[in-house]
């Protein structure tokens, strides 16, 4: 099999990944055996498809490999009667492929309960981000420990602990009741923002992003936005994905250091992705109720659309901003209002705004206020204090690419000081 072919086969498993898993758990139940059972078929095809070719009916072949390991496993344990006999009425699963035809109709609901599943707001963020990646992305559990620069052992261990909870609450392999399903999809999208976030920033290592967490967070939510054509919120977080994912060939130097938004070489940047996530935007806010993703794929779209950073239109941004913190009130949010704000009336206004997070312990020791804050101080000419904010921030983050960066704008200001 050439490469051409073993990347589209690794594609067409990560995209049959969910649709399998969801077969098997509508069919059988137990979706921590059923989980396990699908990771060892999609290991079975990564083996034996680049010898043999891909089977006619890739789908079916995974379902049939993975039942089999499901009702294996089923079977051999004596502790588990009931399941063993429950397993034994079902219909062998020799019988599931014998015709081209597979004989587990695709169900559109499976992604979606696979995801709301597996962002299940019992979970922590950290296990409902490692088991979307497992159970719906078709990561391994190696691929996942490797973007997140984590032992393997960990993930295995969140994972483990995820499955046994869900396995544990009895929640149904079913769409949430109407009255919660707004509630519930707002979790699934933060799991997917907070993937894309981790790829797009790394908040630890040498790497300044994880493009392989950011490909997979698009993919997710081109996904759910398939699903779900009509919701302006799962239109807005593609938007934002696809509209910040744009600038990522012009963010870092061939070393990995970090280049700030107003110096990146903009004919860097992904004119599709600004051309697809600027459409999705507008045709979002004119159709659709106002949310948080789609105010911040606004804000992303107006930056895409300035030609060079002294054409940025800040009043508008800032304008977002305040809808934005209307509408969803955020720390971070006012951290970045602050800077739309020193912008557009001087950087003092933005200081005085900066200053309301010292006290909020979600962001006090964060590195992102200081660094802000030393940026501020360095517009308004004040670079001693600049220059320690730098320095603050430097020691306060865990991504070497940022620590690089905070330290070369504080040895600058010493520069110019001299």
């Amino acid at each position: 099999m050439t490469t051409q072919a073993k990347v589209g086969a690794e594609d067409l498993l990560r995209q049959l990944a969910p649709q399998v898993l969801g077969s098997l758990v509508r069919r059988y139940g137990h979706f921590d055996l059923a989980e396990d059972a699908v990771q060892e078929a999609l290991l079975a095809a990564a083996l034996q498809w680049p010898e043999q070719g891909i089977p006619e009916n890739p789908r079916g072949w995974l379902i049939t490999v993975a039942a089999r390991r499901l009702t294996d496993t089923l079977r051999s344990d004596q502790a588990r009667r009931r399941r063993e006999e429950r397993a034994a009425a079902l219909a062998p699963p020799d019988e599931l492929v014998e015709s081209p035809h597979d004989e587990y109709p695709a169900a559109e609901d499976d992604m979606l309960a696979l995801l709301f599943l597996s962002a299940h707001p019992s979970l922590s963020p950290a296990s409902q981000v490692a088991l979307t990646l497992r159970a719906v992305g078709g990561l391994t559990t190696a691929e996942i420990a490797r973007a997140f620069l984590v032992p393997e052992a960990t993930i295995a261990q969140r994972i483990s602990r995820a499955k046994q909870s869900i396995q544990a609450s009895g929640v149904p392999f079913e769409l949430p009741p109407e009255p919660e399903r707004a509630g519930r999809l707002q979790v699934v999208l933060h799991v997917l923002y907070l993937i894309f976030n981790e790829g797009y920033t790394a908040t630890a290592g040498a790497d300044l992003q994880r493009g392989e967490l950011t490909a997979e967070a698009i993919r997710l939510a081109r996904e759910v936005r398939r699903l779900l054509p009509d919701d302006g919120e799962v239109a807005g977080l593609l938007a934002l994905m696809l509209l910040t994912d744009a600038r990522r060939a012009a963010r870092a130097r061939e070393d990995e250091s970090l280049v700030p938004l107003e110096e990146q070489n903009r004919a860097l940047w992904n004119e599709s992705y600004i051309k697809e996530g600027t459409a999705l935007v507008t045709e979002a806010l004119s159709a659709a109720p106002l949310g948080p993703y789609q105010l911040q794929a606004a804000i992303a779209a107006v930056h895409d659309e300035a030609a060079r950073a002294a054409d940025t239109n800040w009043p508008q941004i800032l304008a977002l901003y305040e809808m934005l913190e209307r509408l969803s009130p955020n720390p971070m949010v006012t951290l970045n209002r602050a800077v739309a704000l020193a912008m557009v009336r001087g950087p003092q206004e933005g200081l005085d705004l900066l200053s309301t997070l010292d006290a909020d312990r979600h962001v006090a020791e964060h590195h992102r206020l200081e660094a802000v804050r030393a940026h501020l101080l360095e517009m308004a000419g004040d670079h001693r204090a600049a220059r320690a904010s730098y320095r603050t921030a430097a020691r306060r983050t865990t991504s070497l690419p940022e620590q690089r960066y905070l330290e070369s704008r504080a040895a600058r200001l010493g520069d110019l000081d001299e």
